[in-house]
């Protein structure tokens, strides 16, 4: 399902919808208040964990790769949503796919172990269990089932907190007051125009900044025809990155986030780049749930988290592994 528009409305002037929702809304942000104040399992290992407050992409997976690359030991502990699997179960890209774990930690398992479990706890005592000196906890912010020992919550410097309403009547899991108390750090991903201006109204945890890049594979993107499909929380920042590259996109086709690619709706897209000259692009997680025969037909576009100043999170990553391991200062 689409975010609704007003969601985006500012939180002074949220809109019809948003008041009459307002009750909803409190309700659950009510019901979240109650929930992440449980206490959950105390794992041997740190543990971090990368969440949002708002629905939808924020930037979470690119944020889960970028720490991947920087943390030894590490282990990726996700729910897999959209799988069919319960788990714990490790993720093998060679026997599962994206309707067993899910396609997000089908991406990240190119980079670390991942186990899905839809028990978080579980699946941190099998990732333990299984050597893990770091435990990274994919989304689970709101998930009171495994305590954390540095809590990174990402945001969308464009679309900011919305209008700053819980679900449904705005696109908040929680209220941002409450999320942000439980927050080490806030990572602000987009444009440096729109970094600035969430900047100019924020009032929380350390800020860190950054953007998501386009990787160089070598691809040479100016004047490729292409036609542009996604199935992400916002499509849109695909197609843009593509024009920016200088691609001649024909046509784009948003999908809804995390739909399956069957074969009837890649045999329609394929059908309509054909009339148009033109070549099937998608992003990297979107490939991932691709049909199994078509994974080599489709051009990829993979994206890369990359901060404007990256010393603040090294510096909190640094005091969390030397407070586990006293002894190795």
């Amino acid at each position: 399902m689409r975010a609704p528009g007003f969601w985006q409305n500012p939180p002074e002037a949220p809109g019809w919808q948003a008041r009459l929702l307002a009750p909803l809304g409190w309700l659950y942000g009510w019901a979240t208040a109650r929930r992440v104040g449980r206490v959950g399992y105390r794992a041997g290992v740190p543990v971090i964990c990368v969440g949002n407050l708002n629905v939808g992409g924020t930037g979470k997976t690119p944020t889960a790769i970028w720490l991947a690359g920087r943390l030894e030991g590490v282990h990726v502990v996700s729910r897999g949503y959209g799988g069919r699997l319960e788990g714990p179960v490790l993720v093998d890209p060679k026997r599962h796919q994206a309707e067993d774990v899910g396609d997000e930690p089908l991406l990240l398992a190119a980079f670390c172990p991942v186990w899905v479990a839809k028990d978080r706890a579980a699946g941190v005592m099998a990732a333990e269990k299984a050597g893990a000196r770091v435990v990274l906890l994919d989304d689970g912010f709101q998930n009171p089932a495994v305590m954390k020992d540095l809590s990174i919550v990402v945001v969308d410097a464009e679309m900011g907190w919305g209008n700053g309403r819980c679900l449904p009547a705005g696109p908040l899991r929680e209220s941002v007051r409450r999320g942000l108390r439980r927050a080490d750090l806030v990572l602000v991903i987009g444009p440096e125009g729109a970094r600035q201006r969430f900047a100019a109204g924020y009032s929380g945890p350390m800020r860190i900044e950054g953007a998501l890049r386009p990787l160089q594979t070598g691809m040479d993107w100016q004047g490729q025809r292409v036609l542009a499909f996604a199935g992400i929380g916002r499509p849109e920042k695909f197609f843009a990155t593509l024009r920016n590259l200088g691609a001649d996109v024909a046509q784009t086709v948003a999908l809804e986030d995390h739909q399956p690619l069957d074969e009837r709706l890649m045999r329609r897209l394929m059908a309509e780049a054909k009339a148009l000259g033109a070549e099937l692009v998608t992003t990297e997680k979107d490939a991932t749930r691709l049909p199994t025969a078509l994974q080599g037909r489709v051009l990829t576009l993979p994206v890369r988290l990359e901060l404007a100043d990256d010393s603040a999170m090294t510096v909190a990553l640094e005091d969390l592994l030397r407070a586990a391991d006293p002894g190795s200062t």
